[in-house]
């Protein structure tokens, strides 16, 4: 079976919020669900530092009709097309204001036809959790979680210490 490509994916996800109630831009991909902003990141790779300060700001830029404004999502979902370095994952760890806000998904195994990808999702998005549900059902995804514990990440039996 081919794997559409992570954007296809987001497409098709979107399309499916409004049976929620929740409104999907047009050109983004950020979900709106009342006041609060659900927005979708998705990279091959991304510098910690980087991270960082993508994941600080929380800003997103949103286009109503001719104009853009500027909102802060409530949560940020990565969509990484390859394995996010211990570096990464570390900057994380060191940072645990991210984990109520920060959702990383490790796709890279979709696009190697396998179906068992590594997450990290302790936020209360529900469009998270749709998210996912939507990837086991259309995808036959299966989710490993990365677990932070103690100031550990734990991902199979690697850990990575802080």
């Amino acid at each position: 079976m081919k794997m559409p490509k992570v954007w296809e994916i987001l497409e098709k996800f979107k399309s499916i919020c409004s049976r929620h109630g929740w409104k999907a831009s047009e050109n983004e991909d950020l979900i709106r669900v009342g006041d609060e902003y659900h927005n979708f990141l998705y990279a091959r790779n991304v510098h910690p530092s980087s991270f960082k300060k993508i994941a600080s700001s929380r800003k997103c830029a949103v286009q109503e009709g001719l104009a853009y404004k500027v909102v802060e999502a409530a949560y940020t979902a990565w969509l990484f097309l390859e394995p996010p370095s211990k570096a990464l994952l570390r900057e994380i760890l060191e940072n645990p204001e991210f984990y109520g806000h920060i959702a990383l998904y490790d796709l890279s195994p979709l696009l190697e036809g396998k179906n068992l990808c590594a997450k990290i999702n302790e936020t209360e998005s529900l469009v998270f959790q749709e998210f996912e549900n939507f990837l086991e059902r259309e995808l036959n995804v299966k989710f490993e979680a990365i677990k932070l514990s103690g100031g550990r990440l734990l991902l199979n039996d690697v850990t990575i210490e802080s």
